[in-house]
């Protein structure tokens, strides 16, 4: 049976416009295909450039530089020169993607400085200025160094490493007192004594308890015993 024309001619066109429609959705999808490998670059190499030069090189290829704290020993790379970086020198990257670096500290480890007896902050400086990296800082309080110094470092004076930890004298304890059972005495009148020590007191009277009078200390905190050292906080609670 031989169909109608305008049956044909409608036919037609449902296959033409199919195969637009096919032919759009390979030709996007091949575009997305593209698009997704044109935000893949490889990574340049940088090592043995300097920190400048090697965060210039990954700024031109779309890239971030960002230096590590701690330097690598490297028997050819000068000392403030890349020694390695991820990801590696040729490796696929995604554009915009940070490049960790690590600088070389010269074919040995660095001399750690002496700075036993300098001010923490003096160390510090001293110690950058070295290229030597603060792995850690303990304390310790007593009067027999001056509050503030270094007493100690590891590795020792003249020691080879690219960091060190230092122990600092945070200086004596102040003066402390051993806290009162306050529990039963008048609340203002205790504050007023407490405040005048340079503790820090609030009074609190948030709840009535029958059978108690006005302004009497029910809670404390810290409760009886515990140390306590002027400026530290005091907090009373008192029956309304």
């Amino acid at each position: 049976m031989q169909l109608p024309g305008q049956v044909v001619k409608a036919v037609r066109i449902v296959a033409i416009a199919g195969a637009l429609a096919a032919t759009f959705g390979l030709s996007a999808l091949g575009g997305l295909q593209v698009g997704l490998r044109t935000r893949e670059i490889p990574t340049p190499d940088v090592t043995g450039q300097t920190a400048e030069e090697a965060t210039s090189t990954l700024a031109a290829a779309g890239l971030a530089a960002r230096l590590e704290p701690l330097r690598r020993i490297h028997a050819t790379i000068g000392a403030g020169e890349v020694a390695e970086q991820d990801p590696s020198p040729g490796a696929t990257t995604r554009s915009r993607r940070s490049v960790k670096l690590w600088l070389s500290s010269g074919p040995t480890a660095g001399e750690v400085p002496p700075v036993i007896g300098e001010s923490e902050g003096g160390a510090r400086r001293r110690l950058i200025d070295n290229d030597i990296v603060i792995e850690s800082v303990a304390e310790i309080r007593s009067d027999r160094y001056p509050t503030g110094a270094v007493v100690a470092q590891e590795p020792p004076p003249s020691g080879s490493g690219d960091t060190v930890s230092l122990l600092v004298n945070r200086g004596e304890r102040g003066q402390t007192y051993v806290m009162p059972d306050l529990i039963g005495v008048g609340g203002d009148s205790a504050a007023d004594i407490l405040r005048t020590r340079g503790f820090r007191v609030s009074v609190v009277a948030d709840h009535p308890y029958p059978g108690v009078p006005s302004g009497v200390i029910l809670r404390q905190a810290p409760a009886a015993g515990f140390q306590i050292a002027p400026g530290e906080p005091i907090s009373l609670e008192v029956s309304r």
